[in-house]
């Protein structure tokens, strides 16, 4: 998951040439991302389930992370697995502007992973964030 994480992270002015490949390399051709509720500034959801294939989502991203840099972290995880199957749930903290700024968000997300061809891909990410009337339970936080 720290591969996502990278490619996800960095300043505005790389946004549109982040390693985009290296995305597509960790997560199969038909591979899904949905965030359950799109967040306002209040934290409170202004739109419900949003869902992208992997262009569609990179599209997205990109224009996205060129207003303001953009940085997502691993905060706590957890790796279930049978056979060729895994699900990993990931709390993240979010940052813009900086690196170092305050983190402005956090959420869940939620990976589906197959073993296929000598290797794990990721099928599908689903997220949803915190907000103030759905906090991340102390259970995600590695409390």
């Amino acid at each position: 998951m720290t591969a996502l994480y990278d490619v996800l992270s960095g300043p505005a002015e790389d946004a549109r040439e982040r390693d985009w490949d290296r995305l597509r390399a960790l997560v199969l051709p038909g591979a899904r991302f949905l965030i359950a509720r799109w967040p306002g500034e209040d934290g409170r959801p202004i739109q419900d389930l949003r869902e992208w294939d992997v262009e569609g989502f990179i599209r997205d991203a990109k224009l996205f992370y060129s207003h303001e840099g953009f940085w997502e972290r691993e905060i706590w995880g957890r790796t279930e697995r049978f056979g060729n199957v895994a699900h990993r749930f990931s709390s993240y903290e979010s940052r813009v502007g900086s690196e170092d700024s305050e983190p402005v968000g956090r959420g869940v997300n939620s990976f589906q992973l197959v073993r296929f061809g000598g290797r794990w891909w990721i099928a599908s990410i689903v997220w949803d964030v915190e907000g103030p009337d759905q906090p991340i339970p102390e259970g995600y936080l590695g409390s």
